[in-house]
């Protein structure tokens, strides 16, 4: 993943593939709760995908700052430049 734009759009395709949301319409304000009606378990599995596609981990305390795409787009680029800076 070299751009934010490329990640970006990779977190957006994952959550409406996890979240079953292909026809809804996403931006950074969308909740996965309030919005998508996602539940506890939903996130764990999509924070999983996350880690997975991107080979990064997910803290704890990361994962549960995720409460928007914004903020999980925020979140994959931050492990991503921990993670694997350069």
């Amino acid at each position: 993943m070299s751009s934010s734009a490329n990640i970006e759009t990779l977190v957006m395709d994952l959550i409406r593939r996890e979240l079953h949301a292909a026809s809804r319409r996403l931006d950074g304000q969308t909740r996965f709760v309030d919005d998508l009606g996602a539940d506890s378990l939903a996130l764990v599995e999509l924070t999983l995908v996350f880690e997975e596609t991107f080979d990064i981990d997910i803290s704890d305390e990361e994962a549960r700052r995720i409460q928007t795409v914004r903020d999980a787009i925020v979140s994959v680029e931050r492990c991503l430049r921990v993670q694997h800076p350069g």
